[in-house]
């Protein structure tokens, strides 16, 4: 009797540690569900730029914004931006949206960026990331200067996996412009009118190779910049004492070509004609 009491005893201890065993576990596993201790990201960016960075992750931000502990910009504002960058020859007039927009999968196939090599010899690695290359590629290169101490252009933060020059395109296009008389308009006025002020007709076709930021620059100062926008008004140059919001002095391009005409104007800005 003695014997049966003491199974007795230990079988209820040993169930009673089964149970308590079991609550903790499914009180454990619970917490493990609840809370994740997920890994914070980090973010590889720029460093060159005084005011502005570019990420990994394709945003530009103020140096000042980026998280402290994740080195990430505020994922805020356009994603692989472009701003400032003549899309057609793949330069930028700023280092850190010429990485932005390089980042930009449909810009810069991944598959092909890793096969690259980093230098000319044939011991020279490939890039480890899309970012590797574009951070290198959009810094000042050997194609983007004159005499090794003046550059070709405003626009030589260049991400084009092309070895040819900036320069390079904007004189092909500049063959197109054979025979074409190339006038700078007054404040507010169309090309329809520039031309036939010159006893020539606008030729709309041939604005389409004006609307280039390279070819604005051989033309017109642009000490504001190139910038895309939009407006029938377009290739033009907006006037020294236009508002502030309007960018004084930049040229402005359009990226939707179908809105360009000889007959636009706008009051703030000077049109680049081709007159025949």
């Amino acid at each position: 009797m003695a014997t049966m009491s003491k199974l007795q005893s230990n079988l209820s201890f040993f169930i009673f540690n089964l149970l308590l065993f079991f609550h903790f576990s499914l009180k454990a596993s619970a917490i493990r569900k609840d809370i994740g201790f997920l890994e914070k990201r980090l973010c590889r960016n720029t460093v060159q730029g005084r005011y502005l960075m570019s990420d990994d992750n394709g945003y530009v931000c103020d140096a000042l914004s980026v998280d402290p502990e994740s080195r990430c910009c505020p994922e805020f504002g356009e994603k692989f931006s472009c701003q400032g960058c003549n899309l057609l020859s793949q330069c930028c007039n700023s280092y850190e949206y010429c990485v932005s927009c390089c980042l930009n999968p449909s810009k810069t196939l991944k598959q092909h960026v890793l096969k690259m090599k980093i230098a000319k010899p044939a011991s020279a690695g490939t890039y480890a990331s899309v970012f590797d290359f574009c951070a290198g590629r959009c810094r000042h290169n050997s194609d983007s200067v004159v005499h090794e101490n003046a550059y070709l252009s405003d626009f030589h933060h260049c991400f084009s996996m092309s070895s040819k020059s900036p320069g390079a395109n904007s004189t092909q296009l500049e063959a197109r412009l054979n025979s074409i008389n190339v006038v700078i308009g007054r404040q507010g006025e169309s090309c329809d009118s520039v031309c036939k002020s010159n006893g020539q007709s606008c030729v709309p076709n041939k604005l389409l190779v004006l609307n280039q930021c390279d070819i604005m620059q051989k033309y017109m100062r642009c000490k504001g910049a190139c910038l895309a926008s939009m407006g029938a008004d377009q290739p033009a140059e907006v006037v020294d004492d236009a508002p502030k919001h309007l960018n004084p002095g930049a040229c402005l391009y359009t990226r939707t070509q179908s809105m360009i005409s000889c007959d636009g104007s706008h009051q703030h800005t000077r049109r680049l004609c081709p007159c025949a």
